[in-house]
């Protein structure tokens, strides 16, 4: 189970490109994403997301701006991650087969949404061997497409304490907004 593979490890790392629009018109960026299943860290589109488990601190650089904002349901969305613990309850989950993708075996899994949310689909493609997400594509109901690669997957690092702790003496130059 993919779920509990990512689970069992005590913390993950990858990189990722988001692609992002309908197509003949998208846009595509790269990021990286921390994970210790508690807490998160995110650095995409020249801002860093830090989730310490309680409250979530969004940081711009470009505009020298903080905002930090209690977590609320839609926070967990962004994370790949987060599919692998809301799908029981919000999707009907269908497996849609095999294929193989740059010589992998992936597993490939539809989810339709229970009720209405934006969405309308989101397919996971999964390492078979592995049981690793590396592939999501989530089309919304207006037929924007987002699609997350993951790449450079590593788990069980050795991370610094402070990863996924905001350090409000390192901002003191910037707009710090407690919503």
């Amino acid at each position: 189970d993919v779920t509990q593979n990512y689970k069992s490890k005590k913390n993950s790392y990858f990189k990722f490109s988001y692609t992002t629009g309908q197509s003949g018109n998208s846009q595509t960026q790269t990021g990286i994403f921390y994970s210790d299943n508690n807490r998160y860290k995110l650095k995409i589109m020249g801002v860093e997301q830090i989730f310490d488990g309680a409250k979530v601190y969004s940081i711009s650089e470009e505009d020298k701006e903080v905002t930090i904002a209690k977590q609320n349901e839609s926070q967990g969305h962004f994370s790949p991650l987060s599919y692998l613990d809301s799908y029981k309850k919000e999707y009907n989950v269908t497996y849609s087969g095999k294929k193989t993708i740059s010589g992998i075996p992936v597993d490939i899994i539809k989810m339709t949404p229970i009720k209405s949310n934006g969405l309308k689909n989101v397919t996971l493609y999964v390492n078979t061997p592995q049981k690793k997400l590396i592939k999501l594509e989530q089309v919304s109901t207006n037929n924007d497409l987002a699609i997350i690669s993951i790449s450079n997957y590593k788990e069980n690092q050795t991370l610094s304490p402070s990863i996924f702790t905001f350090d409000k003496s390192k901002y003191q130059n910037y707009l710090i907004t407690e919503l």
